[in-house]
This record gives C-alpha cells, structure tokens and sequence, in this order.
C-alpha cells in the first residue's frame, strides 16, 4: 500500500485544517489507520488513530477535543479534522497503516508510512 498526505499548509492560532491520506494498492479498508507528527528537534509522536471500520477513535491528549480523525474507506481516505490549531501543533504530519483492526499509538506498530505534509501554526 503506498499513503499519500495532504491538506498541510500555514495557518494562524486558532485556524482549522484538514488533511487526507489516500492510500493505494492493497485493500486499504482492512487496515487500521493512525496520524503522527514531527515537529523541529522532537521525535515523532502519536495523535490519533481509527479502526478500519471507523467505530474506534483514540487521540493523544494534546489534540483530544479539537482533532477528529475519520475515513471514507469507499474512497480509500483518512481525514485529520484540526480545530483550534496552536503553534504548538506545527510538525510534519504523517499517516501510517497497520495491517491489523488493533489500534496502538507507538510508531514501531505501523507497516507503512505516507510521506508527510508539513503544517504550520503562526501566533
């Protein structure tokens, strides 16, 4: 399956954002699906994550009530609704799949990667 991010760009406080993730190649529907994140000199870190059917969303607390991570499976697309952005939330944000319906929040459970979209929140 090959991922590919979008939606990023520069936004000020309190502006919204959306990102897809399109996926091609194998069914991408069995898989579940999860959004990381890099900012400048941190490691990458979870932010949210869905079942293939859509039924279970979890997030990192630092997004909880103003990120909403949904799919289209139908279109082969993960969504990452942003609200409220802060500066803090700049980073590189990746999508990942993980050949399972188990969610996790660690990168070493993801079998494969999208390229990354580049979000950027200005005070």
């Amino acid at each position: 399956v090959q991922l590919q991010a979008s939606g990023g760009g520069l936004v000020q406080a309190g502006g919204s954002l959306r990102l897809s993730c399109v996926a091609s190649g194998r069914t991408f529907s069995s898989d579940a699906v999860g959004w990381f994140r890099q900012g400048p000199g941190k490691e990458r870190e979870f932010v949210a994550a869905i079942t293939r059917s859509g039924s279970v969303t979890i997030y990192a607390d630092s997004v909880k009530g103003r990120f909403t991570i949904s799919r289209d499976n139908a279109k082969a697309t993960v969504y990452l609704q942003m609200n409220s952005l802060k500066p803090e939330d700049t980073a590189v944000y990746y999508c990942a799949g993980r050949r399972s319906n188990y969610i996790a929040k660690t990168v070493d459970s993801y079998d494969y990667w999208g390229q990354g979209t580049l979000v950027t929140v200005s005070s």
